[in-house]
């Protein structure tokens, strides 16, 4: 027998719409650089009531917290539809390599805000690096990488991938697409594989960002 789930009521819907509000502003804000403003200046941001902050949130951190929390399950999200239909665990990885090296382009804010957190986002149970971590063991058993100490290899391409971000940022003239997908090549090769098959899967042409 099928469960009907029960409608949503308004007030659960305006709570809902409120913290997607609190949580848009603290996203803006910490893409900004900007940690230390007071908690009205946020909800001013949101424009929300003060008194709706702490429906949701103890302190500014928790929702900060929340809001690079945010950032991080969406990557995920993302990466899992980009890859979805992709066999090989080495392309996989590659793939989701070349997605996230992209967004620091064209999805500014959220890059900006895994920047701000690359130590929460390279350790996070959520995201880009327990995908890239499976990836890398699952490429490892098939054969296509060489790879004795697969959370080493994580900490290498996370911190490759954030040295590409800060790059792509100090040189804003740079080719963006070009310099990830070499790079990408760089860290296939760094895992063992030939540069003949790292060249060919980071070549392959990518699903389009906007859809």
């Amino acid at each position: 027998m099928d469960v009907v789930e029960a409608p949503v009521s308004r007030l659960e819907r305006r709570k809902q719409r409120t913290r997607s509000a609190l949580i848009q502003a603290a996203q803006g804000l910490i893409a900004a650089g900007r940690l230390n403003v007071p908690i009205l200046e946020i909800t001013q941001a949101a424009d929300v009531g003060m008194g709706s902050f702490y429906n949701h949130f103890a302190t500014k951190e928790e929702l900060f917290e929340a809001a690079t929390l945010d950032v991080i399950d969406r990557h995920g999200e993302i990466l899992d539809e980009v890859t979805a239909e992709v066999d090989d665990p080495a392309e996989t990885f590659a793939s989701s390599f070349r997605m996230t090296g992209r967004f620091f382009r064209r999805r500014p804010q959220e890059s900006a805000i895994l920047l701000a957190n690359w130590q929460a986002a390279l350790t996070s149970e959520h995201g880009l690096a327990p995908r890239a971590l499976r990836d890398i063991k699952a490429a490892t058993e098939a054969g296509r990488f060489t790879v004795d100490d697969p959370h080493r290899a994580l900490a290498v391409a996370g911190g490759l991938l954030m040295g590409l971000g800060a790059l792509l940022a100090s040189e804003p003239d740079r080719d963006g697409d070009q310099t990830t997908d070499a790079m990408a090549e760089d860290v296939l090769r760094l895992f063992g594989m030939s540069a003949r098959d790292a060249h060919k899967i980071c070549t392959r042409p990518l699903p389009h960002i906007e859809s």
